[in-house]
């Protein structure tokens, strides 16, 4: 499984399955950063295929290079019907193209879940109108007086 994550960049499979291929896989994606002839001997030691090495450290090394650490994405999609078990896609972070564009704009206009300045300006106006409301009952006052 791990030998397809870095070929295909995306698998689907089950939740529980996906938690243990993390485990798996980021400790050998961490050691592709350094490209020397001991990593690549160790990262084959676990893979065992030459094609997924090679994918390993000449492209997705490259894209990883600054990334500090977590370099998959577990996303649930749902429930499998046959036996209800728990369904996700586990992806590597920098490869899926849909959500690096969607956060790169979303970034900027972040939403708050704060109360609206029409709520602050409605409670402005009813303050500055109950000092007008004694005045007008005391001219009401004064008129009933004057009569």
């Amino acid at each position: 499984m791990a030998a397809s994550l870095i070929l295909h960049k995306r698998l689907s499979t089950t939740v529980a399955k996906a938690k243990a291929l993390r485990k798996y896989v980021e400790p050998l994606l961490t050691k592709s950063k350094n490209d020397t002839t001991h990593s690549r001997r160790t990262v084959f030691a676990y893979l065992q295929d030459k094609e997924s090495v090679k994918e390993l450290f000449d492209e997705v090394s490259v894209k990883i290079a600054n990334r500090p650490g977590g370099y998959t994405r577990i996303l649930k999609t749902g429930y499998r019907l046959g036996d209800n078990a728990e369904m996700c896609v586990i992806e590597l972070v920098d490869y899926n193209e849909d959500m690096l564009t969607t956060t790169g704009t979303a970034g900027g206009a972040k939403k708050t879940r704060r109360r609206t300045s029409s709520k602050k300006k409605g409670a402005e106006s009813t303050e500055a109108s109950t000092p007008a409301a004694p005045e007008a009952e005391g001219t009401k006052d004064e008129t009933k007086d004057a009569e």
